[in-house]
């Protein structure tokens, strides 16, 4: 099924996603590039929301943060990578209408809900170090599950008019998306009605959102630094800078794919092979899953210790039932 003509001007009741164009050749390897970044992602999240759970000197509002990015992780890149895999390895990229809205709109709000994460873990980071007096008094349980809705209600509202949009558009030829998941763009490309608005509110909706959330962690972590700056102690400095390190190293994985994908889409088609962009739009939404439980499994001494434990703790146990 490669064309489906459309003489009624409505969205094709199936799409074909056609997975990376013109990486026929290399498909294999990218698929199990892919499978295993996603296997790793799940047992890192698994493994940290794990530990968290079970550490008690874990139940903080840092770590509350971190259980979210970890949770929204998993959703992230199994919102795609399941797909993109049936694509490499049988060939079926057909998905029907409702499917491809659902993944379109999963996909972009937990976008826009990874980036509400990161703000918020700024703002945990300015509290700790600029206030740390006010830190347990400040972020309390209550407030904690206020900003989380917030979170997730900022997402919704403002996604929910993407797959509306997409789905009042004029289709008149192929039911060909080039890519291996319903992206936004790569699914209004295929309409041939006036996608105008589409275009300018999914510009708008990634500046507005990425902008505001990258303007607050800039402030935030001004403000850090200017009280890293004024401690007397150079060994306070260090420590403090080293409790951002993790939130900072994951920020960068996360938003410098985020915005080589998006300037990529509306600026860079001509310049940057469409392979090219595609694979890494699914680096984008995988890598940073897998990247981060290892980023603070490194970087955190509790983490380390905890999952070092359980290691060989399991460890202990096999040797004990092989004896």
């Amino acid at each position: 099924m490669l064309h489906v003509p459309n003489t009624s001007f409505s969205m094709p009741s199936m799409f074909l996603l056609i997975g990376i164009p013109g990486l026929q050749e290399g498909a294999i390897w990218a698929s199990i590039l892919f499978c295993v970044l996603y296997v790793l992602a799940i047992l890192g999240n698994g493994i940290l929301l794990y530990v968290i759970k079970t550490e008690k000197s874990l139940h903080t509002p840092m770590y509350f943060f971190l259980s979210m990015l970890a949770i929204n992780d998993l959703a992230f890149s199994s919102s795609t990578v399941p797909k993109t895999l049936v694509i490499f390895w049988f060939n079926d990229g057909l998905i029907d209408a409702t499917s491809c809205l659902t993944q379109m709109f999963f996909v972009h709000c937990l976008s826009v809900i990874e980036s509400g994460i990161l703000a918020s873990m700024a703002y945990d980071r300015f509290m700790a170090i600029c206030s740390p007096l006010r830190y347990n008094s400040v972020l309390t349980s209550s407030l904690l599950e206020k900003i989380a809705f917030v979170i997730l209600a900022r997402a919704v509202v403002v996604i929910i008019p993407i797959p509306v949009l997409v789905g009042r558009l004029q289709y008149c030829g192929d039911n060909i998306v080039l890519h291996s998941y319903c992206d936004h763009m790569a699914v209004v490309n295929v309409a041939c009605g006036d996608t105008k608005i589409d275009s300018i509110y999914g510009l708008a909706l990634s500046l507005s959102i990425t902008g505001f959330d990258l303007l607050f962690i800039g402030l935030s972590y001004a403000m850090i630094l200017r009280t890293v700056f004024n401690m007397s102690s150079r060994e306070a400095q260090h420590k403090a800078v080293g409790t951002c390190g993790s939130h900072i190293c994951v920020i960068l994985t996360a938003y410098l794919l985020g915005t080589f994908n998006f300037i990529t889409y509306r600026f860079g088609k001509k310049t940057i092979p469409h392979n090219v962009h595609i694979f890494l739009s699914n680096i984008y939404i995988v890598f940073p899953a897998f990247m981060n439980p290892f980023i603070y499994g490194v970087r955190t001494k509790q983490i380390r210790q905890r999952v070092l434990h359980i290691i060989t703790h399991n460890l202990n146990m096999f040797q004990f039932f092989c004896q």
